[in-house]
């Protein structure tokens, strides 16, 4: 049994009840809405037939507050609370850190890093260079550190990459979503780049403003994005593919199976002793994050991806 420890939570982040349930294979439904998830709890209510992990169990859980971390325990079937990364390190087999403050993501990950736990660090990995540069070294010394947006695994995203055939050569994605370019560019950027095998970003222009990105990227061989973010729009995340012969929209809803998509193969990576996604796949996808916002901050200035 590999026992887990999950770390969180960050403001409108749901992902430590909602991740722990789907492992653990129990959840108070009630509790999670206290937690102000009534959505969560839904899904999670919808699909109690395939909840619990075999093998695996969240047993140990951290965040800032102590009567926080009862709640979640609550929530989510969770044995033991604890006060401080170490009293987690000496407890558990690998860790999901939950939160996704970017910005947070260093100091929060580094005793864990330190100690050699297999960690999974939630969307986005982070979101300044200095920061990528440090977890870059850590892996290159081999250190287990995994991180993504789930949309990596949607099932949606997999129909499209096997359709992708069919539809010739992919001259323009477009894609939709809501919030912000950060914390929500990286799910738009993680189903683009799925789906088109991780190409090779070259250039990204942010021509939007603090309410909404308009972000053009172009990538080796010639293939030309546009991602759309706005803080207020309604509707799903959409992707749409124009290739030479034909095109597709993809629709990307069903959250919940690609949150287990995604858990499950972190848990298939700590069993095989390392992540079975390559870190250079996530360091493109941050460095493209990042560059978005520097052409913001620079006025719509091109930024060229090294």
């Amino acid at each position: 049994m590999i026992k887990i420890g999950i770390i969180g939570m960050s403001p409108g982040n749901a992902h430590p009840s909602s991740w722990s349930a789907i492992i653990n294979g129990t959840y108070n439904g009630k509790v999670v809405q206290e937690l102000g998830f009534p959505a969560v709890a839904d899904y999670l209510y919808a699909n109690q037939a395939t909840l619990g992990l075999s093998g695996a169990r969240v047993t140990h859980i951290l965040t800032q507050d102590k009567a926080l971390s009862q709640q979640i325990a609550r929530s989510a079937g969770i044995e033991c609370i604890v006060e401080n990364p170490g009293q987690m390190i000496a407890a558990v087999d690998a860790v999901i850190l939950a939160r996704d403050d970017a910005e947070n993501h260093r100091e929060m990950a580094a005793p864990f890093i330190d100690a050699g736990i297999p960690l999974f660090i939630d969307k986005p990995l982070c979101s300044n260079l200095d920061d990528l540069q440090y977890i870059a070294a850590e892996v290159a010394k081999g250190k287990f550190i995994m991180s993504c947006s789930s949309m990596r695994y949607a099932g949606e995203c997999m129909t499209a990459k096997a359709e992708l055939s069919s539809l010739g050569k992919i001259e323009l994605i477009t894609a939709v979503g809501k919030k912000d370019w950060i914390k929500y560019g990286v799910h738009m950027l993680e189903a683009i780049f799925s789906i088109m095998n991780d190409p090779i970003p070259l250039s990204v222009v942010n021509t939007g403003n603090e309410n909404g990105a308009i972000v053009t990227i172009n990538f080796e061989g010639g293939l030309q994005v546009v991602v759309n973010l706005f803080m207020d729009i309604s509707g799903t995340f959409q992707v749409s593919l124009f290739g030479q012969r034909s095109w597709r929209l993809v629709e990307i809803k069903n959250s919940y199976a690609m949150f287990r998509d995604n858990i499950i193969e972190f848990i298939r990576s700590v069993e095989e002793g390392k992540p079975r996604l390559d870190f250079s796949k996530t360091e493109q996808i941050i460095k493209t994050i990042i560059a978005g916002e520097e052409s913001l901050k620079q006025g719509g200035k091109i930024i060229f991806i090294k």
